[in-house]
């Protein structure tokens, strides 16, 4: 979803970057922010947030951090970063693409996150799995929400595109095939490219919208 579906650089990750801040009375950076993401365990925010401060020096719980996170994410009336996330895949190739395959959500957020972003972007019926955080044992990088998606299904049906470690550490331990997507320019690509490739990304896309010219062809009937 996020970094995929979603571009959350100016939700999640600056969130992420003020609420460090705020209890640390530090600056700190994007180049630092996507350190962090690159180690495995770290695709829950809430946790980064937590470890990155207490790794400068605060000694802080994770449910006050949790509850300053939350309230500058969605301010009020959800009028915080919430506001400035970006849907990022065209609706006419969603549509194409859900032509072809059944598509399907397996993500990190909750559900209230979650139905945020599906219901102002329109796009809630055309997924027709969605797995989030709430309702896995363990969350990513275990592979509880793409066995759950399969259903019993060979591995091999599938594709998982994501964009971070975790992402792909699910992926393989699913034995489902993984494509990885990637900013052109900036931290995620300078940081995370080699790693991603390194636990199996059968490529690494610029842009959500190149999936459609990448994947094979379906038969015309």
């Amino acid at each position: 979803m996020d970094g995929v579906l979603v571009d959350t650089r100016g939700s999640f990750q600056l969130t992420t970057l003020q609420t460090v801040k705020f209890f640390t009375k530090k600056s700190v950076t994007l180049r630092e922010l996507h350190a962090w993401k690159n180690r495995p365990g770290f695709n829950d925010d809430w946790k980064l947030s937590t470890a990155w401060v207490k790794d400068l020096g605060a000694d802080v719980a994770y449910d006050e951090i949790k509850k300053k996170f939350q309230e500058i994410y969605w301010g009020e009336n959800s009028r915080g970063n919430v506001s400035k996330e970006k849907w990022l895949l065209r609706k006419s190739t969603l549509a194409r693409l859900a032509k072809h395959a059944e598509l399907a959500i397996f993500t990190g957020r909750t559900w209230q996150e979650l139905n945020y972003t599906l219901d102002r972007n329109d796009v809630r019926r055309i997924f027709k799995t969605i797995v989030t955080v709430e309702e896995v044992a363990k969350p990513k990088p275990a592979p509880d929400g793409l066995l759950k998606i399969l259903n019993g299904r060979a591995p091999s049906i599938a594709l998982y595109v994501g964009d971070n470690v975790d992402d792909a550490l699910a992926a393989q331990s699913a034995q489902v095939r993984f494509l990885a997507i990637l900013p052109r320019t900036g931290e995620e690509r300078r940081q995370r490219s080699t790693r991603l490739l390194q636990l199996g990304a059968l490529a690494i896309l610029n842009d959500v919208n190149e999936l459609e010219s990448w994947l094979p062809k379906p038969p015309i009937i």
